[in-house]
């Protein structure tokens, strides 16, 4: 009797969960979440990160940008984002045949997976969105809001889509092992942010000048919003509610804790205060390093990654404003930049079954061999990131100016580009 109810049970438990279509609803339910997570990483996590950290009469503008870059892409993705990013073309770019999600079914399951292809595309939707809002860190404060619409799509179409087909829509890149987005997102919008920051110059008084936060109540409520959301972002990457996304979850946090704790140690130890935009930022680059790792290493090969990420990109932080002098307002390149490359690298060696600290969740390949597939996709995204910027950066300003004038740098572009000011105190 009780083997019988044992059996009705289960068969029920299955129909559940299967429909006849094939659709997972506990994978789903994983996946709607993750999309909300990643989205929320966006707005308002990385908003409230980005405008609490410029100055006050910058804020409403940073808000603008990344609020609008959300409409922007998600119209894009929609009308041949998503077709030229996943559908099958040639090495370097999808095809046509998903234009304006023609032909897509309600309840027909995207390939590989258990959940449904809607699903899918709007989960792809949220990383399109993040990466050029992202790239919003390196031109904050100066450039005009109608370049930045501009420049945005055409960036969009012409970086994000080509680097998210090569890697991930089978395309030329393939054989790199990036989980959740160490090339295709880090690396792109931290490169694009250095060329833009080149490109357009530094702010009126950099580096003279101080520059600080004026809001780090609202730095430390988007970096938690960022952390918490990251889990989506990586966990959700597995596809399923499985033993895979639960490592990735678990790995993402230890990177980021660990990541932060070094950052903050680090300032301390220099001779300075424990800052909470250091902690803040450490734990962004911690998150950012084991992104393209995390559905691969172990909590050992976390602890490590996370250890780097805290040491390599504070000093790379210190080096591109200090030494070399470029106005990257919010750090996107040493955080991002950087951060992506460290993982990268690391997943040829911490990745691998049985490898280095012995701390691999993953797959088994040759280290060496993996880390030359691995360097090949840095050095591609890299070079072809820089020169597509540098292009559309200048097909921009031909257009429209990209940057505001120094009367209205020195007025604010919350005024200026919005008549709108952050806090109306009387």
């Amino acid at each position: 009797m009780l083997k019988r109810l044992f059996f009705i049970t289960t068969t029920a438990l299955l129909s559940f969960s299967l429909s006849a279509e094939g659709h997972d609803s506990g994978d789903t339910a994983w996946i709607l979440t993750s999309t909300a997570l990643v989205l929320f990483m966006t707005l308002p996590g990385l908003s409230l990160f980005y405008a609490g950290l410029v100055r006050s009469k910058n804020a409403i503008s940073v808000l603008m940008q990344c609020f609008a870059i959300a409409c922007i892409v998600s119209i894009a993705w929609v009308v041949y984002g998503y077709s030229l990013a996943f559908t099958e073309g040639n090495a370097f770019i999808g095809g046509t045949s998903a234009f304006f999600l023609t032909a897509l079914g309600r309840d027909t399951l995207a390939p590989g997976t258990t959940m449904p292809h809607s699903l899918f595309v709007i989960f792809q939707m949220t990383f399109a969105i993040i990466t050029p809002a992202l790239v919003v860190g390196a031109f904050a404060e100066r450039m005009k809001f109608g370049a930045m619409c501009i420049f945005s799509l055409l960036w969009f179409t012409a970086v994000y889509i080509p680097a998210c087909h090569m890697i991930w829509g089978g395309g030329y890149l393939a054989d790199v092992k990036d989980f959740a987005g160490g090339l295709v997102v880090h690396l792109t919008c931290g490169v694009g942010a250095l060329v833009t920051a080149l490109v357009l110059g530094p702010r009126k008084g950099f580096p003279s000048t101080a520059m600080p936060p004026h809001n780090r109540t609202m730095v430390i409520t988007g970096a938690a919003m960022l952390w918490v959301g990251w889990f989506g972002f990586n966990a959700g990457s597995s596809w399923a509610a499985d033993g895979l996304a639960g490592m990735a979850m678990l790995v993402t946090h230890i990177s980021a804790a660990t990541a932060a704790f070094t950052w903050m140690s680090i300032e301390w130890i220099k001779g300075g205060k424990p800052t909470l935009v250091g902690i803040a930022t450490g734990m962004v680059a911690g998150l950012a390093t084991i992104t393209p790792a995390a559905g691969s290493v172990g909590p050992e090969g976390a602890l490590l990654i996370g250890l780097m990420a805290g040491i390599i990109c504070f000093y790379a932080t210190q080096a591109v404003k200090g030494l070399f002098g470029i106005d990257d307002s919010l750090d996107v390149f040493p955080v991002h930049g950087v951060g992506g490359i460290i993982g990268i690298i690391m997943v040829s060696f911490v990745g691998v079954q049985g490898g280095f600290l012995g701390s691999s969740a993953g797959e088994t390949w040759l280290p060496m061999e993996q880390f030359l597939i691995q360097l090949k996709g840095i050095l591609v995204i890299g070079l072809w990131t820089a020169i597509a910027s540098w292009i559309i950066l200048k097909l921009t300003g031909l257009l429209t100016p990209l940057r505001v004038t120094e009367e209205e740098e020195l007025e604010g572009l919350d005024v200026t580009e919005h008549e709108e000011r952050s806090y109306d105190l009387t």
